[in-house]
């Protein structure tokens, strides 16, 4: 591939170099990235640029679109086969394949009539001795000889210290490679399945590729069990793809089913196939049982073409062979969590691992080993920064074994999990290694830092009661004794001290329409700003502006009177417990900024007969009206607040059209000469 981009993008090609050719690309990226399918574009544009024909423009498929790359694809197949059968037709006596009609499969399984006995002792593809190093083509039956878990009973996370010898096996390794293992199949997944198609796990059978060119599988052996091809090859265990359902949908003979599965692997139910499988992590083997119909008509020769085939897992290496000769030790952490399924998700590998007991009999795992992508220095003076938070600390721990069997003491690890008595992975060999100079090691354990200081009221937030101010005759909150003037609610969003967590948070007070509600408030971030409503009948007003700030209007002075009269005749009322705080609401609309200027305020009943409005007296009415829509909601009092503004443009208009007019008057009288 790199050299055919560098043959194509030479200064030298003439213009006509690819004049004859005919030619499509299909490019698969994501929008999200600021170069979106760079070289599909690219590549395009060269092509033509040296002559080629486009059979048609180039596809673009996105990853982040709501049918995934599918949506663009799809359409565009469909458009290229069209023009490629104009260009190139079918030959006489072929034909195109119709849909809904399923390829022949790539094996012929021939089931054998012998008994299940003959075959039975021919069921491995690997040896023990191998005359070569372990590969995937032929890895090595390790035997297990430690199986032992190294986390604490109470901790949320199985994690297992697994050795292994390799003694005669030719594996050498060094620190920072990799060991991989071919997992197995639940048996009782194995039993399953064969229950869901109709097959017996111990009938014997072998393989015929229907091409010539076409090779059997290296790890099945001839003959196999089909025990053996579903528990160590055919990967039940995974999230099928749209492939999958395409060729189910094929093989369906049940309607409703196979309608269903239609949908599933259509461009237009990828969404439903990603809620229905993705998301949930469903396995093929609960597919399968959800269409019972369709599995039980599968052919077996399909089974390969269906389900991929197991493919093995990388671990890195946690020994060294300097320090363990022919011993190989990994470390696991067991795969397992819940989705919206019953049963929970389970890692296929590690769990499998985590099921095998050595003491119980003798456990043999296929593996092989491989270089990894660490690289540690060769010289011996060459100090090493190492950091390694939980199972990541693994093949640290061999590449430290390796350094210090070498005589290098240079060595730095930075170690964190949540706890030290919990997940704290070889706690007595690093701290050896301390005593004795080869080690320098910093730990940080996130679960350990004690609980938070207590605040000075406990752990309630305080109870704030509302006095009255005698000068802004407006209520004032105390707490702890303390009087404490109520912020205005343009202050109440600030960033400040948590007094429970020790933390800054911000702190945003609860919105009640336009204004807040009077009383105290928490001020606690951690239990949120939560009002202690006090029986009055009115809301406060929000502070004076600078403008206002020499005159108090007369609708304003009689709620404040209102509100202190209340106040002490009622006497001091207990607050009830304190609500939980409500979700926050939307902004404020584009009129919001009026409710800011003009001082709107709703009683228990009609107060008029005294003007509110700079220019115009107030009807006796205006009153009965604007408190009446006070049931209406924020958008009605908006309104209202808009015919205000509107009647005291009227009145700057009658105010200063004869003055305007007058002027003007006077200037042509003067042009005139008169």
């Amino acid at each position: 591939m790199k050299n055919f981009w560098s043959f194509i993008f030479r200064k030298h090609l003439p213009l006509t170099s690819l004049c004859q050719m005919d030619f499509a690309v299909l490019g698969l990226g994501d929008s999200s990235y600021a170069k979106f399918n760079f070289v599909a574009k690219k590549l395009y544009r060269r092509l033509r640029q040296l002559g080629g024909a486009a059979l048609l423009p180039v596809c673009l498929g996105d990853d982040q679109h709501e049918l995934g790359p599918d949506a663009a694809i799809d359409p565009w197949l469909h458009d290229l086969w069209e023009k490629v059968l104009g260009l190139h037709p079918v030959p006489v006596g072929l034909g195109v394949i119709p849909p809904g009609v399923p390829l022949p499969s790539k094996f012929a399984l021939q089931f054998l009539q012998e008994a299940p006995e003959t075959c039975s002792g021919v069921q491995h593809g690997v040896r023990t001795e191998p005359q070569s190093p372990p590969s995937e083509r032929q890895p090595f039956l390790a035997r297990m000889v430690t199986n032992r878990r190294v986390t604490g009973p109470s901790h949320f996370q199985d994690v297992r210290l697994i050795e292994f010898d390799i003694t005669g096996s030719g594996i050498n390794f060094a620190a920072g490679d990799v060991v991989l293992i071919l997992p197995q199949n639940a048996a009782s997944h194995v039993q399953q399945f064969c229950q869901a198609l109709g097959l017996d796990p111990n009938q014997c059978f072998t393989l015929r590729p229907r091409e010539p060119d076409v090779s059997c599988p290296e790890r099945l052996p001839q003959p196999c069990s089909v025990r053996h091809l579903v528990s160590q090859y055919l990967d039940i265990a995974s999230v099928p793809r749209r492939s999958f359902f395409e060729l189910l949908a094929c093989l369906s003979p049940h309607e409703l089913e196979r309608d269903k599965l239609l949908e599933l692997s259509s461009a237009a139910g990828q969404e439903e196939l990603s809620e229905y499988c993705s998301r949930p992590r469903r396995t093929a083997l609960e597919v399968l049982c959800d269409f019972p119909h369709t599995a039980a008509a599968i052919p077996p020769d399909y089974l390969l073409d269906l389900i991929p085939q197991i493919r093995p897992r990388a671990f890195s290496i946690a020994s060294s062979l300097l320090a363990h000769p022919s011993r190989l030790q990994i470390l696991v952490a067991v795969v397992q969590y819940q989705t919206r399924l019953k049963e929970p998700r389970r890692g296929l590998c590690s769990s499998w691992l985590a099921s095998l007991d050595p003491e119980q009999g003798p456990v043999q795992v296929p593996l092989w080993a491989r270089s990894g992508g660490l690289t540690f220095p060769q010289t011996p003076d060459t100090p090493v920064i190492m950091v390694g938070p939980g199972t990541g600390v693994a093949p640290f721990r061999a590449a430290v074994q390796e350094r210090v069997a070498q005589g290098r003491t240079e060595n730095f690890l930075f170690f964190g999990c949540r706890q030290r008595d919990q997940d704290f992975y070889w706690e007595a060999e690093w701290k050896e290694l301390e005593e004795r100079g080869c080690l320098r090691l910093v730990t940080a354990f996130s679960r350990d830092q004690g609980p938070p200081p207590s605040p000075p009221w406990g752990p309630s937030p305080p109870i704030l009661t509302p006095v009255l101010d005698p000068l802004l005759m407006a209520p004032r909150t105390s707490a702890l004794g303390c009087p404490v003037r109520l912020r205005p609610p343009w202050a109440l969003s600030v960033w400040t001290h948590c007094a429970k967590c020790w933390q800054m948070k911000r702190w945003t007070a609860r919105r009640l329409g336009a204004w807040r509600v009077p009383g105290p408030w928490t001020a606690n971030p951690c239990w949120g700003p939560q009002p202690q409503p006090h029986p009055v009948l009115g809301p406060q007003g929000r502070k004076r502006t600078r403008r206002s700030r020499g005159k108090t209007p007369m609708l304003e002075w009689e709620i404040c009177r209102l509100q202190e009269e209340l106040l002490l005749a009622d006497g001091p009322q207990r607050p009830p417990p304190p609500t939980p705080p409500v979700p926050p609401r939307r902004g404020p609309g584009p009129w919001a900024s009026l409710e800011h200027h003009y001082q709107l305020r709703f009683l228990a009943g009609p107060v008029g007969g005294r003007g509110c409005l700079p220019f115009l007296p107030c009807p006796p009415c205006l009153g009965t009206r604007l408190w009446a829509l006070r049931e209406r909601g924020p958008c009605a009092r908006r309104l209202g607040l808009l015919g205000l503004l509107g009647l005291e443009l009227l009145g700057l208009l009658l105010t200063f059209t004869p003055l305007v007019l007058l002027g003007l008057l006077f200037v042509l009288l003067d042009r005139s000469g008169h």
